[in-house]
């Protein structure tokens, strides 16, 4: 069998109360990630966990 590609799809999509965007994923594998945008500098802060 090939190598496994991660498709995530979104859970979630909303604010957090410090006012920055947080958006969730997650493959049908189960791995999980997170990214948030700061409206300040613009560059998504990726975290990903398994």
């Amino acid at each position: 069998m090939g190598e496994h590609v991660h498709v995530p799809f979104s859970e979630f999509l909303g604010v957090s109360e410090d006012g920055e965007l947080v958006e969730r994923s997650r493959c049908r594998c189960g791995v999980a990630s997170t990214r948030t945008y700061r409206v300040e500098d613009g560059e998504p802060d990726d975290s990903s966990s398994s």
